[in-house]
């Protein structure tokens, strides 16, 4: 009978641990509800909409959302444009202002997003030239091999539009992504 007690006492115990385990998983499962309560984070980045950035930066590429970089990485780009990339981009003085007061008002530090809070945290001091230098989206991008990469189709990890289907709404889920041949 003492035997008997002692197993029931040894699987309660043990119920009891396995069960605490699995609610600290479930608890811990977004380490950014830790820091950010869930009604002041946004799920998804803002849509560009500023006029001028879209029409001068978006004639070429993508209009990234400001929120993807930290404001310091925006002065940055902002600040060589005589070789922005391997080309040069003349902006008249008035279009520069206004897309460098977009780019730093709503930069990365300064966004609730949930993507936007990741990346300056994966960042730490570092002010990159390229969002694709960001710690945060090399390792959400980790599983594309550099021959998807080059696909046509693709192009580079910068193209976030060949994949990303709502890219430009500023949704870069996970099940919106398909992957062109």
């Amino acid at each position: 009978m003492k035997k008997r007690n002692n197993q029931v006492v040894f699987l309660a115990a043990a119920f009891l641990l396995m069960g605490g385990l699995f609610c600290g998983a479930l608890a811990d499962h977004d380490d950014d509800d830790r820091k950010y309560s869930k009604h002041h984070k946004k799920r998804y980045l803002n849509p560009v909409n500023n006029a001028t950035y879209k029409e001068e930066c978006g004639a070429c590429h993508f209009a990234y959302q400001p929120e993807l970089l930290p404001s310091g990485s925006w002065n940055k780009i902002l600040g060589g444009l005589q070789d922005h990339f391997g080309e040069t981009v003349k902006l008249d003085p008035a279009s520069m202002k206004i897309i460098g007061e977009y780019l730093r008002a709503n930069a990365a530090e300064h966004s609730s997003a949930k993507r936007a809070v990741k990346i300056m945290r994966s960042l730490g001091d570092r002010t990159p030239l390229r969002i694709t230098e960001t710690p945060y989206i090399r390792e959400k991008h980790h599983e594309v091999s550099t021959n998807v990469l080059k696909r046509d189709s693709i192009g580079s990890l910068s193209n976030c539009t060949a994949c990303h289907t709502k890219a430009e709404t500023g949704i870069y889920d996970d099940d919106d992504v398909v992957i062109p041949r």
